[in-house]
């Protein structure tokens, strides 16, 4: 039993390597990821399967957002320090989408952290394009986005997983959906305004805490 045990774990952590590495296959990098997203604005669509006027909407308010947060968003000094400081190679695989209003807010403090660190890899992949990835890294059993997975580059076996906001901003959105039941537009400002003042810097230290 505990041989037949052991094989299946095998089999399962192979399973995880070999669509890691079919996504690895597929992604971009940060400026890959935005040039791709850009594009499909210009013919009027937004990225994944599902294709809306909202949808449109938002990835237009995150293509401007992102890129007033590419000329804002700064990394502490601590923070700089602890990036220069990595001993280890990692990838930084995330799962994305252009209509996310939390990546939008996330992905350039992820790129930001990237350029400062010889040993990390920024990778970035579309969700809906990468269901088994996405299948592996639930949140709750939802699929929520952006999710970072952290590899160890050499081996890519996974160190962590970090998403889809950091905790500060988990409670927020979990407080209001439990008091008015619902993900509205109120809540959504009031998220947008949390990381307005927030700048980056709890998402900075928790994926630094991850390493």
């Amino acid at each position: 039993m505990e041989f037949v045990f052991l094989i299946n774990f095998a089999t399962q952590i192979l399973t995880m390597k070999d669509i890691i590495k079919e996504s690895l296959e597929r992604s971009f990098s940060y400026s890959g990821y935005r040039n791709t997203v850009s594009q499909l604005l210009l013919e009027g669509k937004s990225s994944g399967n599902t294709q809306s006027d909202d949808l449109l909407h938002y990835s237009l308010l995150n293509e401007t957002r992102m890129n007033r947060l590419e000329k804002t968003i700064a990394v502490s000094e601590e923070n700089k320090q602890k990036l220069k400081n990595l001993s280890q190679e990692y990838i930084w695989l995330v799962l994305s989408e252009g209509w996310c209003g939390d990546a939008a807010q996330l992905l350039p403090i992820f790129n930001k952290m990237a350029i400062l660190s010889d040993n990390i890899d920024l990778k970035i992949v579309f969700r809906d394009e990468n269901e088994a990835l996405m299948n592996l890294f639930l949140t709750n059993g939802g699929r929520s986005i952006p999710k970072l997975i952290v590899l160890e580059k050499e081996t890519l076996n996974v160190i962590a997983d970090w998403g889809p906001r950091p905790a500060a901003a988990i409670k927020l959105v979990k407080d209001y959906k439990e008091k008015f039941g619902a993900i509205d537009e109120t809540i959504k400002t009031e998220l947008q305004l949390w990381y307005l003042h927030d700048k980056g810097i709890s998402t900075q230290h928790e994926i630094l805490n991850l390493l």
